[in-house]
């Protein structure tokens, strides 16, 4: 995913936005990622990926998500469509290279 690519796509939050948020401001926790833009409070379908990268702070590492913004779309609206996720999460979607 590119740093412009949107993470929350309810409210159009990119990836370079939640980024910045999360080394500026150093959320204890991934629920206060939310503070940024309302990230993760519309149809929450982007709260794993949040949750993974806050784990991805805490541990040092690059904040990146490696899917592309078009999978990440349309597994968003599976989701939407069926109210439930892919097997794996945002940790299946971030295992893609």
């Amino acid at each position: 995913m590119d740093p412009d690519d949107h993470v929350c796509l309810c409210f159009h939050v990119s990836l370079r936005k939640i980024a910045n948020f999360i080394v500026r401001e150093e959320p204890r926790v991934p629920s206060q990622i939310s503070e940024c833009l309302g990230a993760g409070t519309g149809c929450q379908w982007c709260v794993p990926f949040l949750r993974k990268l806050h784990a991805l702070h805490a541990e040092g590492k690059p904040l990146d998500l490696p899917v592309s913004p078009e999978e990440y779309a349309s597994r968003r609206a599976r989701y939407r469509k069926s109210g439930t996720r892919d097997e794996g999460g945002a940790d299946d979607a971030t295992s893609e290279t």
